[in-house]
């Protein structure tokens, strides 16, 4: 009989595919039954080979011997890993295995850990491709039934190849340089270094600020408080408040503008962890950590992605989504919800897997059992699934311009029409223990007012100010230059663009942090003395 060698990314997924297909014979490194066999990689269990590797002259780090150039390039299996890489070569050399599927994690990387094994153990059965973005039964099996020549994914081999060559490059070469010149292992890399850059820029851009004084004169008429512009100096902001006590204050402008606040995008990767960042203080690492661990309990779908939409097979399904979580979210007691799925289902701005969001199985059983740091992420993209299919805020804003002392002074005001979407935000931010740093106060409603009033008796005050330093980078704004780095320098069609990918931004991070080349102070990343030389 026949049989089929399903190779996964861990034991862990093996193990959930298996008990999909109803696999259960575990063996020594594998499980088999029902014409299969299910095995598993252990991360990357073949790698590039280290430069030594390829001639005694470059086990010494010499300034003579680079650059380093492969012409063919070599693998070494990771020794830590040899058992486990012998148990795959000898399942993919049974002669009664007669395909191969590549199960494991569906995107570049996961691509790049099968082909390096499948190659390194000289394979040349056909190989599918399993391509999922949920552990579910449900979803496994479709996935199954729908696999895919291995040959279609070429490309996206091909390009972890690049990836993976670049970073070889780059980092061994530019590393032993460094290193030399400065006497000092100093880790270069082809996304670290550009990533320590935008701390060590922003560090030198805090160090050289000066602060500077300014004053804001205030008039009070009518219970609005309206503000002149920034006025640097103390004499002059002085002899203006002397100004308006003494005259009467005119509206000489009223402007209404009615407004609407979209709803938020469903979450990708990068979106995930600077939120959970910001509201929670979790590091982009313990993000992707946890939210990983989700998706191997079939909770979450796969999180290492770039989309912040679904497809438009999935619209039935997030609909039943949205209405079966409202019973499973506490803040969400009571309240109504009309899902307007369209908006989050665009299969053009799919890539390779959709947005992040709960699964069915997630709406069946909820948070029992979970630990903590797992119920906080769960609750935050369940939020957003609602957010994001709930209507618009709509609301008014109203900025009045007065006349007073011969100056203008401007109030701002804001009335709500329809919370719309923001009353699901407001409702889960109200249920946070600890609240998260809000971006600016909420300008409040005016009272009525007309343009041409006057006021007789205007109070006025004056307020010292000073001017502020740009922030230090938290893992929110560091996640979002790296998202952001060299768009302007990008056509506007470009695949990729920013430092890193989603699944690699996290480690990218720690690495600089275990490096010694950036540390931790409260929420900021700061540059050490290393990172900066």
């Amino acid at each position: 009989m026949a049989l089929r060698l399903v190779i996964a990314e861990k034991p862990s997924v093996a193990q959930t595919i298996a008990a999909a297909l109803g696999v259960k014979e575990k063996k020594d490194g594998f499980i088999e039954g029902g014409g299969c066999l299910i095995s598993w990689c252990v991360g990357h269990l073949v790698q590039l080979a280290e430069a030594a590797a390829y001639g005694e002259q470059y086990k010494k780090w010499s300034f003579d011997s680079l650059p380093i150039l492969p012409e063919e390039w070599r693998y070494a299996v990771d020794p830590d890993k040899g058992k486990q890489f012998k148990t795959l070569k000898e399942l993919m050399h049974r002669a009664d295995v007669s395909e191969v599927v590549n199960a494991c994690d569906a995107g570049r990387e996961g691509e790049l850990i099968f082909r390096f094994v499948y190659e390194q153990a000289g394979c040349t059965k056909p190989f599918s491709r399993l391509w999922i973005s949920s552990m579910e039964d449900s979803a496994i099996r479709e996935g199954f039934a729908g696999r895919r020549a291995g040959t279609e994914y070429d490309a996206l081999y091909q390009s972890a190849l690049c990836r993976a060559r670049a970073d070889w490059l780059v980092g061994i070469n530019a590393t032993r340089l460094f290193s030399v010149l400065y006497h000092k292992t100093l880790n270069v890399g082809r996304v670290l270094s550009p990533t320590l850059n935008l701390l060590v820029e922003r560090d030198g851009k805090i160090t050289m600020f000066h602060k500077e004084k300014y004053h804001i004169v205030h008039i009070g008429c009518g219970g609005v408080d309206a503000k002149s512009e920034r006025i640097s100096d103390a004499t002059a902001a002085d002899a203006l408040k002397t100004a308006c006590e003494a005259s009467q204050a005119v509206c000489v402008s009223l402007k209404k503008e009615k407004k609407t606040a979209l709803p938020p995008k469903l979450f990708d990767l990068t979106s995930l962890q600077r939120e959970a960042n910001r509201v929670y203080g979790f590091t982009a690492k313990q993000t992707l950590d946890y939210a990983q661990s989700l998706y191997e309990k079939r909770f979450l779908t796969y999180p290492r992605t770039d989309s912040n939409y679904l497809t438009e097979d999935m619209a039935q399904t997030a609909t039943d989504l949205a209405a079966a979580l409202l019973p499973v979210l506490p803040f969400m007691q009571g309240a109504e919800l009309m899902p307007e799925i369209g908006r989050v289902i665009n299969s053009a701005k799919v890539s390779d897997h959709h947005a992040i969001i709960p699964t069915t199985a997630f709406a069946g059983s909820g948070f029992d059992g979970l630990p903590e740091s797992e119920k906080k992420l769960m609750s935050l993209v369940c939020c957003k699934l609602l957010c994001a299919v709930a209507a618009p805020q709509e609301y008014e804003t109203v900025t009045a311009v007065f006349d007073c002392g011969g100056k203008q002074f401007t109030a701002k005001g804001k009335t709500i029409l329809m919370a719309g979407w923001k009353d699901i935000d407001a409702r889960f931010r109200a249920a946070l223990k600890a609240k998260p740093d809000e971006d600016g106060a909420e300008d409040a409603a005016l009272p009525e007012l007309s343009e041409g009033q006057i006021f007789e008796a205007a109070t006025a005050s004056v307020s010292e100010h000073y001017t502020t330093p740009p922030k230090p980078y938290t893992e929110d704004s560091l996640l979002s230059a790296m998202e952001n780095a060299g768009k302007e320098d990008m056509p506007e069609d470009a695949e990729r663009q920013g430092l890193g990918t989603p699944a690699t931004r996290a480690a990218m991070i720690e690495k600089l942090l275990s490096a010694g080349f950036v540390e931790r102070k409260g929420k900021s990343l700061v540059p050490t003395k290393d990172g900066i030389n």
